[in-house]
């Protein structure tokens, strides 16, 4: 009896002694999961990381690129092309032996002034003409309400034409001449043209600030 009762407690040890491999195994396994979550989602940010400096490095490469591809000598070529029309606007003016105005009133300034502001928008912002910049220019993302941004695409002249299309402080000085030359063959027909894009341009003004007035009340 007593080699039986001395020989009880080691049976129950070789019995409990699965039940504790199978537990340190399970715990061994859920601490490699652990450690391999853990591994994974590292490195999933390293390489959200990583790609995040790739794009950085390849946008400051693409902007020292088109620094190095500034068409210098074509914006050369539109400044030329803008003095010549400037020129033979006042060579015909002189072969017509009609002396040009002493003065713009300042009531026609205002006018074109308004006009040239909003027509250089349309022209370089808006959806709708976007047709006519699309072999200049590319989308880059949203603009203002009814407006997109883009940018100047190719080489060379056509780069160049782009980038003024891009920019309406660039086109607006070709958009004033506009309405000066129009102003001194046909003032008549130059101020109804320029009535058309003024009015337009104070009624977006005044939608502007319906919208803002509404952002306000909403606010209240």
């Amino acid at each position: 009896m007593t080699s039986l009762s001395h020989r009880r407690p080691f049976v129950r040890q070789q019995t409990d002694s699965p039940w504790r491999v199978l537990s340190a195994t399970a715990s061994v396994a859920s601490h490699l999961e652990i450690i391999m979550m853990n591994a994974n989602r590292k490195s999933s940010g390293d390489s959200q990381v990583e790609q995040r400096n790739a794009d950085r490095r390849k946008q400051r490469r693409r902007e020292r690129r088109s620094r190095r591809e500034k068409p210098t000598g074509n914006y050369a070529a539109l400044v030329a092309v803008f003095n010549g029309v400037l020129a033979t606007s006042l060579l015909v003016r002189k072969c017509l032996r009609e002396p040009l105005p002493e003065r713009v009133e300042p009531k026609d300034i205002v006018l074109f002034a308004v006009a040239t502001q909003k027509l250089s928008r349309v022209i370089t912002k808006d959806k709708v003409t976007s047709a006519f910049r699309a072999p200049f220019t590319e989308v880059e993302g949203k603009g203002g309400p009814g407006e997109i941004e883009e940018r100047a695409k190719g080489r060379g002249l056509r780069r160049a034409i782009g980038e003024l299309l891009t920019c309406p402080f660039c086109i607006g000085t070709w958009i004033a001449s506009g309405f000066i030359y129009g102003y001194i063959f046909t003032p008549r027909v130059t101020r109804v043209l320029a009535s058309i894009f003024a009015v337009s341009g104070l009624a977006d003004f005044l939608q502007q600030l319906y919208v803002k007035a509404q952002e306000m009340n909403e606010q209240k």
